[in-house]
């Protein structure tokens, strides 16, 4: 008899960053797939209202728990906020840049948040969760990364230095847990269409609004479509055809020529400005 994805990987699910965008799409394909979902997120109020919807839309039950991933305190209440509950799966899909902004221009305080956002928080809710799924030889982990951590590049200094981190990070635990029977994949996303990117692209004067659709972003429905088609076969996806284009091509360069690549593509992205 084949195994259920709600038997694998269920009864519960816990999606960093839920409020919006992937982590929103990603709750609810895990509700309809027979999973119950925690949503954490910030906002109380649209983690509510998505939790209802949820709810009512897949008959999943959901629970939301309201915290700033960006707290030294943030794993700790997300321990204490599930501890009955018997996790299976955990997404980290929390960490966009919403500031886009020099290195020097932006006050240190800020780059420190970005690394206990991106790096410590997901790397201590598996130190926490994991363990658990090794036991019962079940589960999935989720890490969300970006194109931004293949190289260094201008005005996102610790975010790009933090998916760096994510990738790697990802790709060392699906070497120690794959065997286990714990699922584990690291995926790379390059511009999607996301609230936040639209938010940011509109700040910029790139859209007329923050109803327009990003040039070029992949919609969030086929990030995820490729994310749960791809779950077994990790450590690492590069996602969508230009993400997978432009990681072909990176690997003819040197690194030295990468870099100077993504600080050119970045700083046309500006339209010129540095």
């Amino acid at each position: 008899m084949t195994e259920t994805f709600a038997a694998r990987y269920g009864p519960w699910a816990l999606v960093a960053g839920a409020s919006d965008g992937v982590g929103a799409a990603l709750s609810e394909q895990l509700a309809t797939r027979g999973v119950n979902v925690v949503l954490l997120a910030r906002r109380a109020d649209v983690l509510g209202e998505l939790a209802a919807g949820i709810s009512e839309r897949t008959g999943a039950a959901t629970r939301t728990v309201c915290v700033d991933l960006a707290d030294p305190e943030a794993t700790r209440q997300i321990i204490a906020a599930t501890a009955d509950l018997e996790i299976g799966f955990l997404a980290y899909c929390a960490g966009a840049d919403p500031r886009f902004q020099p290195f020097l221009d932006t006050p240190i305080a800020d780059a420190e948040a970005t690394v206990q956002r991106n790096c410590l928080v997901p790397m201590r809710l598996c130190h926490h969760f994991a363990p658990s799924m090794v036991q019962r030889g079940r589960g999935g982990i989720m890490i969300f990364g970006s194109g931004a951590g293949f190289a260094g590049g201008p005005n996102m200094v610790a975010y790009g230095a933090t998916k760096a981190f994510d990738m790697v990070f990802a790709e060392a635990l699906w070497a120690e847990l794959h065997d286990k029977g714990v699922d584990v994949l690291g995926l790379i996303l390059g511009k999607t269409d996301t609230p936040s990117l639209r938010r940011l692209e509109h700040a910029r004067g790139l859209l007329s609004s923050e109803d327009e659709t990003p040039p070029d972003a992949a919609p969030v429905d086929d990030v995820i479509a490729e994310a749960f088609e791809n779950l077994t076969a990790g450590p690492t996806l590069m996602v969508g055809e230009q993400m997978r284009a432009t990681y072909q091509m990176m690997g003819s360069l040197t690194r030295n020529e990468t870099v100077r690549l993504m600080a050119q593509a970045i700083t046309a992205s500006m339209g010129g400005d540095r």
